[in-house]
């Protein structure tokens, strides 16, 4: 049982009705009724997507029966196993992120992770999104305003490597890239949006991430300390969209140990899953609802783009 990354381009999925009154019946009552809430059918779809990954990894990882998983959040919104497992699987760690076109997951038997995905898009395209900052910051109608927007959020360093790019789109495509790589610590340790993001600082290597290749040279500064026990895997899934792990040892955050890129010395490759690997393994655990359907039916696909004039 060794490491996990898989990647469902929940955007590009269309669902049949009988592929969605499926999907609903394989979660728990409680987390369908809360995807059902969801005002855009590309965010309900991208929620249901990383609900299906953790418990699909969990009846194929850990052989827990798919009806018999019970899942619940920390205080912090991060999912995690409830139920009572073998102490061989007590240290088993995994995280999920959905943004721009995927929904991805990463796990670990032995070590903490995070895992963050961002896709490069331009401030006026993407203006919703999981925090006040970022609504904030994408309504702005162009990539300086926008930048100065965001100046708190990097350091002087990381600033300066953003404005060396050529160009401004590999400017915003290189924030993305830091952004992804600072959530996937807060994710790891398990801190929400309080945390001061000036307090990390990567230094980012190499600048050029080729599609599909996993790169772990990236290094992490705390405090301005260089954190050797923290590894940060990057990989770009396409031209837009950037994954970032965070591995880290189980004994937490702030403590100093020997560097873990020694205890997993493979690099794994994101999968590409389709919806017929997503529920494989699935046993439905509440009966076929005909109403989710009609309420899926009657979400928009997503907001409508804003024309900066009308604002």
């Amino acid at each position: 049982m060794g490491s996990v990354r898989w990647a469902f381009p929940c955007a590009a999925w269309r669902p049949r009705r009988e592929e969605w009154l499926l999907a609903a019946r394989l979660v728990q009552p409680e987390e369908k009724d809360r995807i059902g809430q969801f005002v855009f059918a590309r965010d309900a779809k991208a929620a249901l997507a990383g609900r299906l990954l953790i418990r699909k990894l969990i009846a194929e990882k850990l052989c827990i029966p798919w009806n018999e998983i019970t899942l619940q959040r920390t205080s912090k919104g991060k999912p995690f196993l409830a139920n009572n497992i073998f102490s061989i699987y007590s240290n088993y760690n995994f995280n999920v992120s959905h943004q721009g076109d995927y929904a991805v997951l990463a796990a670990e038997p032995e070590l903490q992770v995070g895992i963050d995905i961002m896709k490069t898009n331009l401030p006026d395209q993407f203006k919703m999104n999981c925090c006040v900052i970022w609504e904030k910051a994408y309504g702005s109608s162009s990539i300086p305003n926008f930048f100065r927007i965001m100046k708190r959020q990097f350091t002087e360093t990381e600033w300066g490597i953003i404005n060396s790019m050529g160009n401004e789109w590999m400017q915003l495509d290189m924030f993305h890239r830091y952004w992804a790589l600072k959530e996937s610590f807060l994710k790891a340790i398990g801190v929400g949006i309080g945390f001061n993001l000036q307090r990390i600082e990567f230094n980012v290597s190499p600048l050029q991430l080729e599609i599909g290749k996993v790169y772990k040279e990236t290094k992490m500064l705390l405090d301005g300390d260089k954190e050797e026990e923290w590894t940060f895997e990057e990989t770009r899934l396409d031209d837009h969209h950037h994954v970032a792990v965070a591995l880290g040892k189980q004994e937490g955050f702030g403590q100093k140990h020997s560097d873990v890129s020694s205890m997993d010395p493979d690099q794994p490759q994101f999968t590409l899953l389709t919806f017929e690997d997503l529920v494989a393994s699935g046993i439905p655990v509440a009966p076929e609802d005909s109403a989710y359907w009609d309420n899926f039916c009657s979400k928009q696909e997503s907001p409508v783009k804003q024309n900066s004039h009308s604002r």
